[in-house]
């Protein structure tokens, strides 16, 4: 049974980060050259994805839907079980590895691919508003 507790304070974190993160699309170029502005701003990303990827893997172990092989293959189950759309979910598994990126330092991160993401928070968004309505149906 999917803890609908838990799984609001998620939520409630991740709105609270895409918030925060639409507020520093807009930063000036004097708030942007403070060195603390760009790990900031990977920080926001990396709770945000976080929050999304542990009430995925929550929903998917209480409804029985796993357990998904990666943090990825959380969002393609929830996909699956028609509480995400498809594409929704497979755009999730690629912010997982972005997330696995910021975190692990698989790859160099390219600065300007991070600040250009800044400019699209919609699928946070729509992974929040996805899973509200999943928790709100279910017994």
């Amino acid at each position: 049974m999917v803890d609908a507790l838990r799984v609001q304070r998620l939520l409630r974190g991740v709105a609270d980060r895409v918030a925060q993160l639409q507020g520093e699309a807009g930063a000036d170029d004097e708030r942007r050259a403070d060195p603390l502005w760009l790990p900031g701003v990977k920080y926001l990303f990396l709770t945000a994805i976080e929050a999304c990827i542990d009430a995925a893997q929550h929903v998917c172990a209480s409804e029985g839907w796993g357990p998904p092989e990666t943090n990825g293959e959380a969002f393609v189950l929830l996909g699956r079980h028609g509480a995400l759309p498809p594409a929704l979910a497979g755009r999730l598994r690629q912010a997982a590895g972005f997330r696995n990126v910021l975190v692990h330092d698989y790859v160099t991160v390219d600065d300007s691919v991070v600040v250009a993401r800044l400019t699209d928070l919609s699928d946070l968004d729509a992974f929040v508003s996805a899973v509200v309505k999943l928790t709100q149906d279910l017994p």
